[in-house]
């Protein structure tokens, strides 16, 4: 008989309109460095998506190609940002411009060894620093409940508002 448990998931859309809106948060830690991914290996892109999203679901880019990788990377509305400390990989967050002017942290998270250290927050703020710094008019991402718990008071923190929810459902862990 198949596992029919659903599990209901809130997804809630925020966005920053001002670079003002920003509340900064930087890690005391002078080993932390976020640098610009030009280039980026298919084969580092799915490490980083697949540790980074392993606690979390995420699913989605797992599938991809490298070639799927290579195109989505190749495009000028996109932008990998790398966050090292003592030059260990620790997280990342990808931009995607859009034609509105507006730019989507379309991902961001932290590897498992680096969360709870006060990285997340620095990190947020290097993002939205870098999705303002091209002329945006608008900042906007996602979470939902299956993220981190600090996701959402992080995204808060920092200046985001909401401005949409929404519920889906998707098959409970086994």
């Amino acid at each position: 008989m198949a596992d029919t448990r659903i599990l209901e998931v809130k997804r809630t859309y925020l966005e920053m309109t001002a670079p003002s809106d920003l509340r900064p948060a930087r890690s005391a830690d002078p080993a932390a460095r976020v640098e610009r991914v030009e280039g980026c290996p298919p084969s580092f892109y799915r490490y980083l998506y697949a540790e980074v999203g392993r606690a979390y679901r995420w699913l989605d880019r797992l599938q991809w190609t490298d070639e799927e990788i290579r195109a989505h990377l190749a495009s000028p509305a996109v932008s990998l940002w790398l966050l090292t400390v003592h030059a260990a990989p620790a997280g990342f967050f990808e931009l995607k411009a859009a034609p509105d002017g507006s730019v989507e942290i379309a991902y961001f998270g932290l590897l498992p060894d680096f969360i709870g250290r006060g990285y997340g927050k620095h990190l947020l703020t290097e993002a939205v620093e870098r999705a303002w710094s091209p002329g945006a008019r608008r900042v906007w991402l996602h979470t939902c409940t299956l993220d981190d718990a600090a996701a959402l008071p992080n995204y808060l923190s920092r200046g985001f508002r909401p401005f949409h929810e929404e519920t889906y459902a998707v098959p409970a862990p086994s």
